[in-house]
């Protein structure tokens, strides 16, 4: 069984893309060099290099690749060697044309950037078996290796592939999971538009169309495209595990929901031996530091609860979004450390030193282009410093308040066409919902709508359009025996084959929530209702018929003007919240403090963007204490503590320069 972390790194990880092959080897040592000085503790390597490492066909060169682990390990650093299959060399398309993957429109995408695959491609997932295997055998038990890289960003920027060679992989994977035509035909609502089919040959990808294309077919094609790469994964997995017992394989997720769409990470975290994530602000959103801490609560929760690792962010201004916001000072190594105190056992980057080629050339790095006298370097230098500080951190464990559901192919199905509202986005939601516990200084545990729920005082449900009778159950069932659960609209409306469930809306929620819900009033862009507890709502309304629900809040104009906005049912020995509009940031947060009080969860009477968060373990409790705020703040601690970033001795409160973090160890914690 292949470990559940980097081996032989005994500290937490620190370090980043390391692409020498960009570089003149007398610069290695100096990079080396310059590495031990920032306190670099891991490297990633050979990510983009199946073209130096196999030139020719058949043909190898791992004498560069030699050298540079050697070098590297007898610094004292460890490798996460990465398998080169997101860019096959330019001889292998020319071989194999067919690899290069066709668009919804029927156009075919050329090589000359990164991740242009077919990966229903059989010429595509031979060559990664064998370009895996020259590594696992050459490499499988260097002793600089410490994790094994397989290719980058899954799904980005292409996932899905149309050709003919993909509706094949689809109608054999269609087979496998409806076994007969018939069942197909039920599942996908063939009746409808007179679509049915009587062979699987007339079965295709849903390929662009005259007007909307069947919902279903659509909802399992995202299922397919998200097994694919799996598939590819597990095939390269499988080959290193034999070649290289005991190390463990990751790939690097997305897992931040502005980042990564058409992957099914619930599914995927199932299959890498360690969580691994790529992180990079939205750097013109403002309070960007809120998807960063949702980023990282979706990651943990990926990873079960365990340590995961952070292993690509930005030092600086990356190179790919509109405007390239430069962070400011403090603002990397803040980040950094929210990362660590929500789970992160390390903080790695891309990349180590700054390119002067390529597409990325004005991405920042560990080293800039201005080398070791920037601002940056000494920051990194500093962060290396903090990083090592924090070493007795390393396999604690996150303290969760909260819950919350989230489900990849929920989101798929409600973003298909013709929705009752193209402004309602489950993804906004979540965000919205994600800020306001935020806001209220509780922190979030992602979990699956089937996962066990009893651990949670409090469950919220952002945005859950399709629901499966045991999804319904596991919530009725969470709630009945004492859980207090807040849904929000438009949740619970249609099954997993995106068919709507029987009866008054929203079906599978209507006994546990206690009302019905007559009718969808969408409003106009632009267009806001109130309440008559004065708050505000916009993009969504309903007419609601209480049916042993309570009235908490009520519309006092637009479409549902006198219906209910906001209800509570006691279910057994628990209650059930509904929210039926699109609530402002205050709105959400005053409806999460009511069902926090029901689940008896303390408040926290903290300053906003004050960010405390803790993890436990084995030897102690770590409160980690961020200061997105312009102010310097002061949070009281139970005492006596040690503040690790400092040394300093803390009785009864820390005192966070504006911008800074804290750390505070106790080896006992006194209860909250």
């Amino acid at each position: 069984m292949a470990a559940q972390w980097p081996v032989g790194l005994d500290a937490l990880a620190y370090g980043g893309d390391y692409n020498p092959e960009q570089w003149p080897k007398t610069v290695w040592r100096e990079d080396v060099r310059l590495m031990r000085e920032a306190g670099v503790t891991m490297v990633s390597i050979g990510i983009f290099t199946w073209s130096l490492l196999e030139p020719e066909p058949g043909q190898y060169d791992f004498g560069w690749l030699d050298h540079l682990l050697d070098l590297v390990h007898d610094s004292g650093i460890r490798v996460a060697l990465g398998t080169p299959t997101v860019v096959p060399p330019a001889w292998f398309y020319q071989r194999n044309p067919e690899a290069l993957p066709v668009t919804r429109e029927g156009v075919r995408l050329a090589f000359g950037s990164r991740g242009a695959i077919c990966h229903s491609s059989a010429a595509y997932q031979q060559a990664i078996v064998s370009i895996a295997e020259q590594l696992g055998r050459r490499y499988g038990r260097h002793p600089a290796v410490a994790l094994w890289h397989v290719h980058n960003e899954y799904g980005v920027p292409v996932s899905a592939c149309y050709c003919d060679a993909t509706a094949a992989a689809f109608r054999r994977w269609l087979a496998d999971r409806y076994t007969t035509l018939k069942e197909l035909n039920e599942a996908w609502g063939t009746t409808f538009w007179g679509q049915t089919y009587n062979s699987w040959t007339q079965v295709q990808p849903p390929r662009l169309t005259p007007t909307a294309c069947n919902p279903a077919q659509q909802l399992d094609w995202a299922r397919f495209t998200s097994d694919e790469l799996l598939e590819n994964f597990i095939r390269e997995r499988d080959v290193l595990h034999a070649l290289s017992p005991g190390i463990p394989v990751t790939t690097n997720f997305q897992a931040a929901l502005s980042q990564c769409e058409s992957l099914d990470y619930w599914a995927w975290a199932r299959e890498v031996d360690v969580v691994t994530n790529d992180h990079y602000l939205v750097a013109e959103t403002d309070r960007n530091h809120i998807n960063l801490a949702m980023s990282a609560d979706i990651t943990r929760s990926l990873a079960n609860g365990r340590p995961w690792l952070l292993l690509e962010h930005s030092t600086g201004a990356v190179n790919w979004q509109p405007r390239n916001i430069a962070k400011r000072p403090g603002e990397m190594g803040r980040n950094s450390l929210a990362h660590v105190g929500r789970g992160s056992d390390g903080a790695m980057f891309f990349q180590w030193r700054a390119s002067r080629i390529g597409a990325e050339k004005f991405h920042s790095a560990m080293l800039p282009h201005a080398g070791t006298e920037s601002r940056i370097w000494r920051e990194v230098v500093r962060l290396g410093r903090a990083i090592g500080a924090l070493a007795p951190v390393r396999g604690s464990r996150v303290v969760a308040d909260i819950a919350m559901l989230w489900d990849w192919q929920s989101w798929w199905a409600q973003r298909l066409e013709w929705r009752p509202s193209v402004d309602l986005d489950a993804r906004e939601r979540a965000d919205a919902w994600y800020a306001a516990a935020y806001d209220r200084h509780l922190t979030v545990d992602f979990a699956h709508p089937d996962a066990e729920l009893s651990g949670y005082p409090l469950v919220v449900v952002p945005a859950l359009y399709t629901m499966s009778e045991s999804v319904a159950a596991n919530l009725r069932r969470y709630v009945e025996k004492g859980g207090v659960l807040v849904v929000s609209c438009f949740s619970g409306i249609v099954d997993e084959r995106d068919v709507v469930h029987p009866g008054p809306y929203p079906g599978a929620l209507r006994d546990v929530l206690g009302l019905t819900v007559d009718e969808f009033t969408p409003l106009l862009e632009g267009e806001r209702v109130r309440l008559d507890n004065g708050t505000t709502a916009d993009i969504w309304a309903e007419v609601i018929t209480l049916e042993g629900a309570e009235r908490i809040w009520s519309y006092t104009n637009g479409p549902a003007a006198g219906h209910p906005a906001v209800t509570r049912h006691t279910t057994g020995r628990g209650t059930a919240w509904y929210v039926s509009t699109c609530l402002g940031q205050d709105g959400l947060v005053t409806v999460l403090r009511q069902a926090a009080a029901d689940a008896m969860l303390p408040g926290r009477d903290l300053p906003r963007d004050i960010e405390v968060v803790e993890r436990a373990g084995i030897e102690g409790r770590y409160l980690f204490v961020i200061n997105h705020s312009d102010e310097e703040t002061t949070v009281p601690v139970t005492g006596p503590a040690t503040e690790l970033l400092t040394g300093e001795n803390v009785t009864a409160h820390i005192q966070v320069p504006a911008g800074e973090v804290r750390v505070v160890a106790r080896t006992i914690w006194s209860e909250r």
